[in-house]
């Protein structure tokens, strides 16, 4: 197989101080990558903001003889997106793939939150993928090549407690991710997403919740977090964001050693003119039924 390269290739990475991103960085800078580290050094939170986590990994970087360069704006605020992207043309003079991590964490229970709240997980998850994807996409289509690489979360699937605010933010970067890829093949622009699986700052506070969810004890659960380091999902948000991957519009679920593809299906379902409430009700199981579904495609491959 052959290396995965990105010699001459620059890369953003947002969310890069810490965590995820951080493993990204590192992982793009090792294969040739000029990268851009964008990270306003906040809270889990969204609260204050530290240069120190977004120059520490770029000076690890350049400290290996990679190149990257620091940035401190908020991926929440359009002008400060605007500058991530402006960061890299000034140092190097092209962007040719972005990879949307920054995210927050503000868990509570839906009768909780608050409308900030949920206003606080769309501007950063949501309206910060926007804000960087459109401020980049000129470029990425100057490339000819360039690629997305978005962040989404199993909780948008639901299933974890306390996430409303947090999985409705992601779905909606899915959401995103669906639909611009239906826009990018024209250009050569591949727009993807990763489902990470990994103990970051994010998921460490809010994993006793998810234990006591699923009746594990702290010992399992430590064990858990143990197997889930952010760096094994770097090689999925590094492939993705490679010119020579032809995926468009997928989801790859990432984390613990393991790959796998996250999709959308449509049961074969029932069929009648004019269909009643009674109708659907007598035939449920055949309505929910997702034995020989069809798959919901994007559009074409890449190239």
């Amino acid at each position: 197989m052959t290396a995965l390269n990105f010699d001459g290739r620059v890369v953003i990475v947002t969310g890069a101080g810490r965590g995820l991103g951080r493993a990204h960085a590192l992982l793009l800078a090792a294969k040739g990558a000029q990268v851009v580290v964008a990270d306003s050094g906040g809270g889990i939170d969204g609260g204050g903001t530290s240069h120190t986590p977004a120059d520490a990994v770029a000076g690890e970087i350049t400290d290996a003889g990679g190149r990257a360069v620091a940035c401190h704006a908020s991926v929440a605020d359009e002008r400060g997106a605007a500058s991530i992207v402006e960061a890299a043309l000034d140092a190097y003079g092209r962007v040719d793939a972005v990879v949307n991590n920054a995210g927050i964490h503000d868990p509570g229970l839906f009768e909780d939150l608050t409308a900030d709240q949920f206003r606080a997980m769309l501007d950063v998850h949501y309206l910060g993928t926007v804000f960087v994807t459109k401020a980049a996409w000129p470029h990425l289509v100057e490339s000819g090549s360039g690629r997305v690489v978005n962040t989404i979360s199993e909780a948008m699937l639901g299933g974890i407690p306390e996430l409303s605010s947090y999985g409705a933010a992601k779905g909606a970067v899915f959401g995103l991710t669906r639909n611009l890829a239906t826009e990018g093949p024209k250009y050569g622009i591949g727009v993807n997403a990763i489902a990470p699986r990994a103990l970051t700052r994010l998921s460490a506070a809010h994993s006793d919740k998810v234990a006591a969810v699923m009746s594990m004890t702290s010992e399992v659960m430590d064990q858990i977090n143990a197997s889930m380091p952010p760096e094994l999902c770097a090689p999925a948000a590094a492939f993705l964001a490679h010119p020579s991957c032809l995926l468009n519009g997928e989801v790859l679920q990432i984390g613990m050693g393991a790959v796998s593809r996250i999709a959308v299906v449509c049961s074969r379902g029932f069929f009648k003119e004019g269909i009643t409430a009674e109708d659907i009700a007598g035939n449920l199981d055949a309505i929910m039924d997702t034995r020989d579904p069809t798959l919901t495609t994007v559009t074409a491959p890449t190239m």
